[in-house]
């Protein structure tokens, strides 16, 4: 899938905020040094459509764009980073969790981990708290130019062991630097939406 348009709709801390046209949702989470707005930027072919930041943890709203006329991306905010208070911490929590609660439009989760590291206890919550709301989740590793192929196959099944991961769920290693395969991954994050 090629994405020929997306658009900045509207930043939102509250469910009142979220749009209500119904259009389905994609969401993505991941830690706060993961590179989601980079990964969001490769894909969408907008080099600022996300805010890229020297500074992990900047994504403090849900942040909605609008893409192909036919769906939202949706960006939640970046967890785990360890220079923030506890209760910075537990409002970014609440924020995410309000998000996923019987958020009807939204219809895939896209979690982020950095391929190179074993998938943090945050990383691990996460991916429970999605599968325990019901949505379908495909796990996206990040920063994949940064390692050789042999260690793609000691890293996939770290991840998967980590994560509890079951052989039909998705794992796909991708390099926003590179962007090999980014249509391949569209495809997989977007396609069959309804």
């Amino acid at each position: 899938m090629q994405i020929k348009k997306s658009e900045f709709i509207t930043s939102a801390v509250k469910k009142n905020q979220y749009p209500i046209d119904g259009y389905p949702e994609v969401a993505f989470v991941g830690r706060s040094n993961v590179g989601k707005s980079s990964l969001i930027n490769s894909i969408t072919n907008r080099k600022k459509l996300a805010k890229v930041s020297g500074t992990p943890g900047r994504t403090r709203l849900v942040n909605f764009f609008f893409v192909n006329d036919e769906f939202y991306l949706v960006d939640l905010p970046g967890y785990g980073y360890a220079k923030v208070s506890k209760t910075e911490k537990q409002g970014w929590g609440k924020i995410i969790e309000d998000y996923l609660h019987g958020r009807e439009p939204l219809k895939r989760v896209v979690l982020l981990v950095d391929c190179r590291h074993k998938p943090t206890a945050d990383d691990v919550i996460m991916y429970e708290w999605i599968i325990h709301y019901g949505y379908e989740v495909v796990v996206v590793a990040t920063k994949s130019d940064k390692i050789s192929n042999n260690e793609k196959f000691k890293c996939e099944k770290i991840i998967r062991e980590t994560l509890k991961l079951k052989p039909e769920n998705k794992l796909i290693f991708f390099s926003s630097l590179n962007k090999k395969g980014v249509e391949q991954l569209n495809d997989e994050i977007f396609g069959n939406l309804e």
